[in-house]
């Protein structure tokens, strides 16, 4: 069943755990792991510029096959155009508040690198506007009403769909597709 997918794009709220299953299914199936974060955020925390980004993310999904995490509307055209399989990953807004918890309690307390030299900072996350906690309460309802309506858009009939509403089912369908987690 796997080998039906060659292109994915992993979508989600923010803390839902896009980038951990994309990076699992590419080691898994053998194709590139593409992270739009990695592409999008230069040093000091600067976007790309809007064309940069967008030849980038073109250039990338290029390829014929790969599993792409992310869910920046600047470029969705361009990735659910050569995108054969979307997953999904719809949890409950508690699930993914803890998991956006941890992470950003690992990632600062630990001094995580990130890309292109970034860093997480405990202060952005909890106390400005680009806090990241924030931006999933804000984009958390909006992304479930919105997802659907794109997804019955004639120009993204091409899609599979593969909507998951809790870890325990991402792991199932892990499973069923001969890609169980280590």
């Amino acid at each position: 069943m796997a080998d039906s997918f060659r292109r994915i794009n992993v979508i989600g709220t923010t803390g839902s755990g896009k980038t951990t299953l994309a990076r699992h299914l590419a080691d898994c199936l053998g194709y590139r792991h593409i992270e739009l974060d990695a592409i999008n955020w230069q040093p000091n925390w600067t976007e790309l510029p809007y064309t940069a980004f967008r030849e980038a993310v073109a250039e990338a999904v290029s390829a014929e096959e790969w599993v792409l995490d992310g869910n920046y509307s600047r470029v969705r055209d361009l990735v659910w155009a050569r995108t054969d399989t979307v997953v999904w990953l719809n949890y409950s807004l508690p699930v993914m508040m803890w998991r956006l918890w941890t992470r950003t309690w690992r990632r600062t307390v630990g001094g995580e690198l990130l890309w292109n030299g970034n860093r997480e900072s405990a202060y952005n996350h909890l106390f400005t506007r680009d806090s990241l906690l924030l931006w999933q309460l804000q984009t958390y309802k909006r992304r479930r009403r919105e997802y659907p309506h794109m997804f019955a858009q004639p120009e993204n009939a091409h899609l599979r769909i593969v909507e998951h509403n809790s870890p325990r089912a991402t792991r199932r369908w892990l499973t069923n597709i001969n890609c169980p987690q280590p």
